[in-house]
């Protein structure tokens, strides 16, 4: 036993020996709670499963309460039931000392009522509320005829209280059926508090792991941001000098230098702003009929003035649909792939927007002639803050943000995002919007067109 005082309560029968339960059917019913309590890890679980084997395997047992203190309301609350329905019963709020389990708790002491006279003296103490609550929970309807119950304690801490009771007779439950209980409830009780020590190193393991990926994050943005920054200083100080004479050319050259760093600096915190509103769950759609080519080309345009060295080709067909989604959203995942698109082939070569129309959906793509992308990272592209090093040995600028923002864009519309690429060869992204709900009239002069 846990505790060497527990024992039963004067008021019990003699015990018959062994009790009503057989040798052979206790033991399989012990095996089974066993396993039971090495296989699941979930609490909920645990005491949910021990309790419906306790009452389904026991001859003497027809319904049960789990009950765990709770330090902080200073009370016992139901934490798995069988007999009761569990939604009603979870109000129920047992103070030390009130009825049979908070008897039970209270005193660390196993209590035993034989007779549904003596249960109906222990449940006078209930407080009215509870009393409904109970009465509200329980399928059967009768009074118990005898019922016995456990404190559940663990190094001599008392943690709860299992109530077993017994609706066929008086008498059911007797001093011997305790030689078998009671094991069980020091059993349950470790592995109460073993799962609760695993799910507070889990918090504790994964608070460790929230805090590294904090401080990488920051050590990212850092360094990320120390690049840009150190351009617009070294070059507004150059302008700055007294002492020093630039031509109107060079002069516009620092400033354009400037600008273009002050743009790298504001799309690392768009993508920062962005990644805060989707993870608050605050991202919504405003959605209406969009042109998914005429979008296209306005999102080329803009990456057009960011290289030269490329060319750019929208290719969607004459019978496209007109889409229902969210325009200003749509036009940021375009964005986010173009965009990767020209950091990852650097040495120019041919961008081109794809659109295919399938039955039920739209598949809109965006490929490039770049280095391509290795095989084993292809299906971490979507995970946050996770960069792919160039293989050309160069730095290139991003969170590594973007594509998880556009991932959950395209996931919010109904669609899904991947990625296929041949190392050396190039990259492909996809993503796919639902026809449901589209207008099928087909985009005017969206006939596919070249930008270079």
């Amino acid at each position: 036993m846990a505790d060497a005082d527990r024992r039963i309560s004067d008021d019990g029968l003699p015990s018959h020996p062994g009790g009503s339960d057989s040798a052979d059917h206790r033991l399989s019913t012990m095996f089974e709670i066993a396993s039971i309590l090495a296989t699941e890890h979930d609490l909920d679980a645990m005491v949910s499963k021990l309790l419906v084997s306790l009452v389904e395997t026991l001859e003497t047992a027809e319904a049960g309460i789990l009950l765990l203190y709770d330090p902080a309301e200073g009370c016992l609350k139901p934490k798995a039931a069988q007999g009761y329905d569990l939604g009603i019963l979870r109000k129920l709020r047992i103070a030390p000392n009130e009825s049979r389990t908070g008897k039970a708790f209270s005193t660390g002491k196993t209590e035993l009522y034989p007779t549904p006279e003596i249960t109906a003296a222990a449940m006078s103490t209930l407080t009215p509320a509870n009393r409904a609550i109970l009465t509200a929970a329980a399928v059967r309807k009768t009074m118990p005829q005898s019922s016995v119950c456990i404190p559940l304690i663990n190094s001599q801490v008392k943690i709860g209280v299992l109530l077993l009771e017994s609706f066929r007779q008086s008498g059911s439950f007797t001093s011997g059926d305790l030689a078998f209980l009671e094991p069980i409830a020091d059993l349950l009780a470790l592995s109460i508090e073993n799962t609760r020590l695993r799910q507070e190193l889990d918090a504790i393991r994964s608070l460790s792991e929230a805090n590294r990926l904090k401080a990488e994050v920051i050590s990212t943005l850092a360094h990320e941001m120390r690049t840009p920054l150190t351009s617009i200083k070294g070059y507004s100080t150059a302008l700055l000098m007294d002492d020093a004479s630039f031509s109107v050319e060079t002069q516009r050259e620092f400033l354009q230098i400037i600008d273009e760093e002050c743009d790298v600096l504001q799309d690392l915190v768009h993508d920062l702003l962005e990644s805060s509103i989707i993870d608050a769950g605050f991202l919504k759609l405003e959605v209406q009929p969009v042109q998914a080519s005429r979008l296209a080309r306005e999102v080329l345009e803009e990456i057009a003035h960011l290289s030269r060295k490329h060319r750019y080709l929208v290719d969607i067909a004459p019978q496209f649909p007109v889409l229902d989604a969210d325009p200003r959203r749509i036009r940021q995942v375009l964005r986010n792939l173009l965009d990767n698109a020209v950091k990852y082939s650097p040495n120019g070569g041919l961008v081109v927007v794809r659109g295919e129309v399938l039955p039920d959906e739209v598949v809109i793509s965006v490929a490039d002639q770049g280095e391509g992308i290795a095989p084993e990272h292809l299906n971490r592209l979507f995970e946050k803050f996770f960069r792919i090093r160039s293989g050309l040995g160069r730095h290139v600028v991003g969170t590594g943000l973007g594509l998880p923002i556009a991932r959950t864009i395209v996931e919010a519309h109904g669609g899904r995002i991947w990625a296929e690429s041949v190392v050396g060869q190039g990259t492909t992204f996809y993503f796919t919007l639902p026809r449901s709900g589209s207008n099928d009239a087909a985009e005017d002069g969206s006939t596919g067109g070249q930008h270079e």
